[in-house]
């Protein structure tokens, strides 16, 4: 299944059967008090500078999350977004739990955007699917409903199904929704990894959708982050996801080795051309 995103003129397939694809998670505030204090004045600068390192990095995708206290959300979303398109070009995935801000980015916004995230609570998909319909826009499902988060793999599976259901019924293409499984903390919960892994099995193989998720959610609060990351990424892209929320800069070497070792990178030529990128000069 294919999913097809555009910035002002350059598309991104993000595609079950393809490479991963890379939404860069940088331009979010939290722990980013330069950030904070930019946004806050409507000063784009630092964030076109943290765009461009991403971009350099390989993210193929921007994932764009303003949500800074004190801040207009409906008024400074969309400046970001047109700040971003007028001096790059690639797609944005839209991350805001305001749906009146994303209305307003997906108004100004120039080709497909990602809406980050409609879930499985009523009132999410009320307020969100006729926003994606709208604007022609690609959805994240994250799998939580009114019950909460389920610690059963099946049941995320379930909410899954039912968001696709709605996104459907909605007027949304089937290929325009993207999967959640809700990455948690394994130093909360021991069984939490395997729990989302599981959940991305079961909707790849059953449902056939695209995956994502913020990855680097799994290790808070534990030391040595990194070698946990990467060890569930590769995991994760094993069983089936396809284009995580990630930092790019930490990612994206990783992410073109397990491409080469599933076949998805002929003649290593992708994978190359990372390491030549990335080599000291």
């Amino acid at each position: 299944m294919k999913t097809v995103l555009s910035g002002r003129a350059h598309e991104v397939i993000i595609d079950t059967e393809g490479p991963v694809v890379i939404i860069g998670e940088s331009i979010n505030p939290t722990r980013r008090k330069r950030l904070v204090s930019t946004l806050l004045m409507k000063d784009f600068e630092y964030m076109l500078s943290i765009a461009r390192s991403q971009i350099s990095a390989m993210a193929d995708v921007l994932d764009v999350n303003i949500g800074v206290p004190g801040a207009v959300d409906e008024e400074l979303l969309p400046e970001a977004v047109i700040a971003l398109q007028e001096n790059f070009d690639i797609p944005l995935c839209l991350d805001s739990p305001n749906p009146v801000a994303i209305e307003a980015a997906l108004k100004v916004a120039r080709g497909k955007c990602i809406i980050n995230s409609v879930n499985g609570e009523e009132k999410s998909l009320q307020r969100l699917l006729p926003i994606a319909k709208e604007y022609g826009a690609a959805i994240i499902g994250l799998v939580l409903d009114d019950e909460g988060i389920s610690s059963d793999p099946e049941k995320r599976l379930r909410i899954a199904e039912k968001i696709i259901e709605r996104a459907v019924r909605a007027g949304i293409k089937e290929e325009d929704i993207i999967i959640d499984p809700l990455a948690m903390a394994v130093s909360a919960d021991p069984n939490a990894c395997r729990v989302t892994l599981e959940t991305i099995r079961l909707v790849h193989d059953r449902l056939g959708h695209n995956i994502t998720q913020g990855a680097s959610n799994i290790s808070f609060g534990l030391p040595n982050r990194g070698n946990i990351n990467n060890a569930y990424m590769a995991m994760s892209i094993m069983l089936g996801l396809t284009c995580p929320i990630a930092n790019p800069e930490k990612i994206s070497g990783l992410v073109r080795a397990a491409d080469l070792v599933l076949g998805r990178d002929d003649y290593a030529i992708r994978f190359i051309e990372h390491y030549q990128m990335t080599m000291p000069s």
